[in-house]
This record gives C-alpha cells, sequence and structure tokens, in this order.
C-alpha cells in the first residue's frame, strides 16, 4: 500500500463531511459527470470507468448524469474509501473493486464507452502519470471519451495564493478539527502545489492519442485552481 492510499483509509470515514463542506465540491463533480454523459448522448447500454471514485461522491454524479441501466465501475487504490463507496445504496449496474491507476491490468477490465477521472492524475507518481493517461486511453473503446477533473495552479500567480490561503485557514485547520487526520489535508495543499500545469496536463493527453482535447476553468472560489479536460480516443486508432 503506498503512503497516500494509507493517508486516505484513515481519512474515509470522514471524508463525505470534509469535502461537503467545500463550496461547490458536488457542483463541479456533477458538471464533470454531465460534460462525459452530453457527449456519449445516444448510445444504448453505456458501460462507464469512474477512475478514482473514492467514497463514491463521483460515482453518484455519473449515475445522475447518465440513463438508468448504465453500468459504472467504481475503481479507487484506496480500501478505506472503497468500503465507505459499497456501504451506500446504488442501482444493481454499480460495483466497485480495488487497482490503482498507473499499474492497472487494464485487460480484467475490457474497453468501456467513457471513463472518468476526478482527482486521479495529482495522486499518480509523477513518473507513472504517463502511464496512467495510456491506461485511460486503453480502457476506451474507439471513438470513446473521457473526462478528467483536477486542481492545478502552476504558474497562475493568483490561483496559487488563493489555494494556499484556503488551504492554511481553513482545510487543513478543519482537517485536525474533524477528522484529527491533518496529514492528509497537508498533502493535498502540498500536491496541488507541485502538480502539473494545465498545459502539461493536456499535453499528457495528447501524447497518450486523445483528440478534440478541451478545458475549462471552475467557477467561484475555485476558478484558475480547478480544471475539468475533455477529450476523446479516435474511432480508428
Amino acid at each position: 500500500m503506498s503512503a497516500t492510499s494509507d493517508a486516505f483509509d484513515r481519512g474515509a470515514g470522514r471524508y463525505d463531511l470534509m469535502v461537503s463542506l467545500n463550496p461547490g465540491y458536488h457542483h463541479e463533480l456533477g458538471r464533470a459527470s454531465r460534460e462525459l454523459s452530453a457527449r456519449l448522448k445516444g448510445r444504448e447500454g453505456l458501460s462507464l470507468i469512474d477512475l478514482a471514485c473514492g467514497s463514491g461522491a463521483s460515482t453518484r454524479t455519473l449515475v445522475e448524469a447518465t440513463p438508468p441501466g448504465t453500468r459504472i465501475t467504481g475503481i479507487d487504490a484506496s480500501a478505506g474509501m472503497l468500503a465507505e463507496a459499497r456501504s451506500k445504496p446504488w442501482p444493481p449496474e454499480v460495483r466497485f473493486t480495488q487497482a490503482s491507476a498507473g499499474r492497472l491490468d487494464v485487460s480484467a477490465f475490457g474497453e468501456h464507452d467513457g471513463v472518468q477521472a476526478c482527482y486521479l492524475l495529482r495522486n499518480v507518481p509523477e513518473q507513472e502519470r504517463d502511464r496512467a493517461v495510456d491506461e485511460i486511453f486503453s480502457l476506451l473503446r474507439p471513438g470513446g471519451w473521457a473526462v478528467f477533473q483536477e486542481y492545478s495552479v502552476r504558474g497562475n500567480a493568483r490561483a496559487t495564493a488563493v489555494w494556499s490561503a484556503v488551504a492554511s485557514a481553513i482545510i487543513i485547520p478543519l482537517g485536525w478539527i474533524i477528522d484529527r487526520n491533518p496529514d492528509l489535508y497537508r498533502y493535498l495543499h502540498r500536491s496541488v502545489l507541485e502538480f502539473d500545469d494545465v498545459a502539461t496536463v493536456a499535453d499528457r493527453l495528447t501524447r497518450a492519442g486523445f483528440v478534440d482535447v478541451a478545458h475549462r476553468t471552475a467557477s467561484g472560489w475555485q476558478r484558475g485552481i480547478l480544471h475539468t479536460f475533455v477529450c476523446r480516443k479516435p474511432k480508428e486508432t
């Protein structure tokens, strides 16, 4: 188990409460899921992957954004987070499994119409990020779509200052008060500062073979901090 997975295991029981205190967190997850659903509109019998599903918040927004009967597989490296996700009520087409991005046995999962990956790449070691993106490309059927959502502030002085102020004044103290697990939220602060800039993320997607790469930033206090990338696997590869 990696140190990151271990930290998420320890914080799993209070994670839903912590993220619920972030204005816009669930709204932006919902926007990401609706972005993916809109690009798959008209396809029948959808099969989707929710990579880095955590405690299931992103999986819930996928369920809400897609037609009834959509098959969704949530994947996460943290056993604690998966236990939280499995404890919630789900349609019979939703299942969860443990695996680590960057080290996936892609052949075990087959090909799917879409992949959603929220808050994934930043938690993958830098030397494994290209491999993780390649895995997502391989998980898609030709013509399939992927949506990535991630914090990225590098190269943006205003976003960096806002992020550091919010993390230092709100996120880390709440991590101590609510969860007694401030190390997880110190890691969150640090990992965002150290993560790729927006252009590097887009370059990773392009190098993997994705086309129609598009990007937008979030609204509200997360403008310039939180970003959503949408891209497509070509129909012929």
